[in-house]
């Protein structure tokens, strides 16, 4: 999962408990609360991000208590252990990452899957300086080039767009500079020429005028352009051993995120804005107005109906691939089910769009 700097005033929300915190929950994951309705927690890789809205605003909108489950809300802590290995060992039940994690967990022996497609696109941008002369990753070569945090999503990526151009991994430097203030920061002082990064910490670039956007990963488009296909980013993953003995939990998560991306599908960037919590549309960055902003240019990431799209494995296999951070086989079909998000779509009666990707991506 991409490591995620919050700012003082998100810690601060979280721990007056805007977010519910899965930590020191006794309870059995996935149990059944007062009238049946069943708990389970959800760790969210930085869940102020733009990248990472609906997990929060599903449970703004009332959409998990309609579905019929309570979902305890968390966010991973800059610093501290990754939403995906705390579901990988059971500190959480499940974990809002990215869906490249379950080919990673495969390859080292691990079954987890993902049970929901959110996006088809990172939702990052390369944001460089003027005078870095950066128009695409060919231009990699002797920069210094911004990521989260290295081993990170940001990293992988980075790595990956160079290697499609020709630019060895050795050829440039990559620095951990975080997100938000140490992101802007990063270009402001000159230690980086780039940085991969997401809303709203791209508007507060552009805003100061440190940056532009060199390569759009925030989009389908621009996925498909960049990484040579549709690129699946943020989803719901869990570990199979506990889908299989809680599936009906399971359905009600995916029923309630599938009527999520419905509804941000059908609503405009100012309504969901104002359906977040205030501290993440608005901070010492970014105004409301930006966070509106650069969520109408980047809204196209999020898939409208929850289905993993054709070819979205076979993309995030080829980047695993060809970093290096997987040199095993692996069982796309073992990464991933639609099945949840079919029966959501069907359950309400929605149209669906997405071409749902094969068992073998």
């Amino acid at each position: 999962m991409l490591k995620r700097t919050l700012t003082a005033s998100i810690v601060t929300v979280l721990a007056l408990g805007a977010v519910s915190a899965c930590a020191g929950n006794s309870g059995s994951s996935g149990s059944s609360g007062s009238g049946g309705t069943p708990t389970v927690r959800l760790m969210v890789g930085g869940i102020d991000k733009q990248i990472y809205l609906p997990y929060q605003l599903a449970q703004n909108l009332g959409f998990y208590k309609k579905y019929g489950v309570r979902v305890e809300l968390s966010t991973e802590q800059n610093g501290g252990v990754g939403a995906e290995e705390a579901m990988a060992s059971g500190q959480v039940d499940m974990a809002g990452a990215w869906y490249n994690h379950t080919i990673e967990f495969q390859a080292k022996g691990k079954a987890v899957e993902d049970v929901v497609q959110l996006s088809g696109a990172p939702g990052e941008r390369e944001m460089c300086t003027a005078k870095s002369g950066v128009k695409s990753a060919a231009d990699f070569k002797g920069k210094t080039l911004g990521v989260t945090d290295l081993g990170s999503g940001t990293d992988t990526l980075t790595q990956f767009m160079a290697a499609k151009k020709g630019v060895k991994t050795d050829e440039f430097h990559r620095l951990a500079v975080g997100a938000g203030s140490t992101a802007v920061a990063a270009l402001q002082n000159g230690k980086a020429d780039c940085v991969m990064t997401t809303q709203p910490t791209v508007a507060a670039i552009q805003k100061k005028g440190v940056g532009t956007s060199a390569i759009d990963l925030a989009t389908t488009d621009g996925a498909e352009a960049a990484l040579g296909g549709a690129f699946p980013a943020a989803s719901v993953l869990a570990r199979t051993d506990w889908v299989n003995s809680h599936k009906d939990a399971v359905q009600k998560v995916v029923d309630a995120l599938v009527a999520t991306m419905h509804w941000i599908h059908d609503h405009s960037a100012a309504d969901v804005a104002n359906e977040l919590p205030a501290s993440f549309v608005q901070n010492q960055l970014v105004t409301k107005a930006d966070y509106i902003t650069a969520l109408n240019e980047d809204k196209g990431q999020f898939l409208p109906d929850g289905i993993m799209p054709a070819g979205g494995p076979k993309t995030s296999m080829a980047t695993e691939k060809m970093v290096g951070t997987v040199t095993s086989s692996v069982d796309l079909s073992k990464t991933f089910t639609n099945e949840f998000a079919i029966n959501a779509n069907k359950k309400e009666g929605f149209t669906t769009t997405t071409t749902p990707a094969g068992a073998d991506g």
